[in-house]
């Protein structure tokens, strides 16, 4: 272990910046600790319960259901990549994660404690590879509370909460700290640059084109700092801020007592919207907003929408669960989060839900099928993290179609059909989309042209052909199921096929890749029988064939 520091804070060189209620300085003494053992890293990762994600709702179904009864296809074919082990170590063994920044291939994840005292940690996870995510490096404060974090152009910023009154040199609980990051690598090898501020204790961090944005709980501060050197440019205090957020120029931030101020980059005002929400005492909640609406997390009453230019309230999207068992103090939206049209909302007890915005219009998709109490959700590019708790950071990819297959098979009619697809001998089908299914059973031809994801064992049967350009899904890890080409069918692969069970191809059969960039991943085994055949150049993720 490498050991750096932030808990004593002594021997530091520090500088009291243009506020007198700040103080930026750097240390080298103790408390922070990088994890050096590469197995530990490795280990974080598990793939336990990984594969096709149903969407289930209110009634505990999943997907929609046509007028003749029939389930149809859903339109969001989720796969659960890896499940993040917190960190753990002495004094911290209870660590929960915070909070997720998204940049480029790497995922950078904030940790703190849920028990009395100060404890957290960083993590790093290369997510270039979603077949194979991988935790590239960690840190350890043993005695810091890590509430928020962001990445920028080769440094991580990290905001949370220190005891002031332990400390030499802290004026307040509250700290941003700038750890450089590189390739995936925290290093702490030279001195690191903190800055202190009033209020509670940080909760969240953003960085903006003229500096770095942090907030800082009860009786606390919206503050810019500087990103060279994190001294002070701007401040403005607040009752109960609780997030900020960015968005080209504007900031809008949340305090619990009134509720979002809408204001430019020097803080001058120019919206106010009062809510009148119970926001909870000193609660984990969010805003993420687009150029013509803010999303709100407001506790028991769910997302709360409000127009940007006049501040009305658009709607309020409720929580579609009431899980029995479940404390009703842990049913609510604790997290919200936009990426393109989709608006997640981490309702704690009551899971993950998915909710979508077409022609004006949104629409409660459901619940995503995830394990614990979900306290936090990012959402980037085709990546979805959702904060669990003690049971880790979930990574779950949205498989959302390919434009350059869009393009290929732009012919095509988009899937819109039963979750049961079904060829009969003798028919030719063919769809472009991107849709989660019950199952697929082939005795005639099909072509598949986007994403897919499947939940039940699928069958391609005697003579039949099914051809998939994209990315195919099949099961999950703790429920396995298999992908069964019979006698003298085929299965033509060309793009990324995982199956979270067995491939097993019956004599006569064929599995063909095509081209020279398909991948194969499969968890369970792959059972040749006969004269089946595996042909073309693929990669063999897990060295199964």
């Amino acid at each position: 272990m490498k050991r750096l520091s932030l808990a004593a804070l002594v021997a530091v060189a520090f500088a009291t910046s243009c506020s007198d209620e700040t103080t930026v300085f750097s240390d080298t003494e103790d408390n922070i600790s990088i994890e050096a053992q590469e197995s530990v890293l490795d280990n974080s990762i598990l793939f336990d319960d990984a594969g096709v994600l149903s969407i289930n709702l209110t009634d505990g179904t999943s997907g929609k259901t046509s007028k003749t009864g029939e389930e149809m296809a859903g339109d969001y074919p989720l796969t659960l990549i890896a499940r993040v082990d917190p960190p753990s170590f002495s004094g911290g063994e209870n660590l929960t994660a915070s909070h997720v920044d998204v940049d480029g291939d790497y995922a950078y994840v904030s940790y703190n404690t849920v028990e009395d005292g100060y404890a957290g940690g960083v993590d790093i996870i290369n997510v270039s590879d979603p077949n194979n995510p991988q935790v590239t490096s960690r840190l350890y404060y043993s005695n810091a509370d890590i509430n928020s974090i962001a990445y920028d152009n080769g440094y991580v910023y990290a905001v949370g909460g220190v005891d002031a009154e332990t400390s030499v040199r802290a004026t307040a609980n509250s700290f941003v700290v700038k750890i450089p990051a590189s390739n995936g690598r925290l290093d702490v090898s030279g001195e690191l640059v903190y800055g202190f501020q009033e209020g509670f204790t940080a909760n969240d961090v953003k960085v903006t084109e003229s500096g770095i944005l942090v907030t800082s709980g009860k009786d606390g501060l919206l503050t810019s700092y500087k990103s060279t050197d994190l001294s002070i440019q701007n401040d403005v205090s607040f009752s109960d801020l609780r997030s900020v957020a960015y968005n080209n120029g504007t900031i809008a931030v949340l305090d619990a007592s009134q509720g979002v101020s809408i204001m430019d980059k020097n803080f001058a005002v120019s919206k106010e919207i009062n809510i009148s929400s119970d926001f909870g005492d000193a609660s984990k909640r969010t805003i993420d907003f687009s150029t013509e609406k803010i999303y709100v997390s407001e506790g028991s009453k769910g997302a709360g929408v409000y127009n940007m230019t006049s501040g009305d309230l658009v709607e309020y999207i409720p929580i579609l669960l009431n899980p029995e068992g479940t404390d009703s103090q842990d049913i609510v939206t604790n997290a919200v989060a936009i990426n393109e049209d989709i608006l997640l909302m981490a309702n704690g007890g009551a899971g993950l839900c998915l909710t979508e915005e077409k022609d004006g219009q949104t629409n409660i998709v459901g619940v995503v099928d995830l394990d614990g109490s979900i306290n936090f959700v990012a959402s980037k590019g085709d990546y979805i993290f959702a904060a669990s708790g003690k049971a880790g950071l979930q990574i779950v990819k949205l498989n959302r179609p390919d434009q350059s297959l869009e393009t290929r098979c732009e012919d095509l009619l988009a899937y819109s059909g039963s979750s049961n697809l079904s060829v009969n001998q003798g028919e030719t089908k063919g769809f472009k989309g991107s849709k989660y299914f019950n199952s697929i059973n082939v005795n005639g031809a099909l072509l598949l042209c986007g994403t897919w994801s499947v939940n039940n064992s699928s069958y391609i049967n005697s003579d039949g052909l099914f051809e998939m350009n994209g990315s195919l899904s099949i099961g999950r890890n703790n429920k396995r199921k298999n992908i069964t080409v019979n006698k003298d069918a085929t299965l033509k692969i060309e793009g990324s096929l995982t199956v979270y069970g067995d491939i097993i191809l019956n004599d006569g059969a064929t599995l063909e890749f095509i081209g020279d960039a398909s991948v194969a991943n499969v968890f369970g085994s792959v059972k040749k029988l006969g004269t089946a055949q595996v042909i073309g150049e693929f990669r063999d993720v897990r060295n199964k064939f």
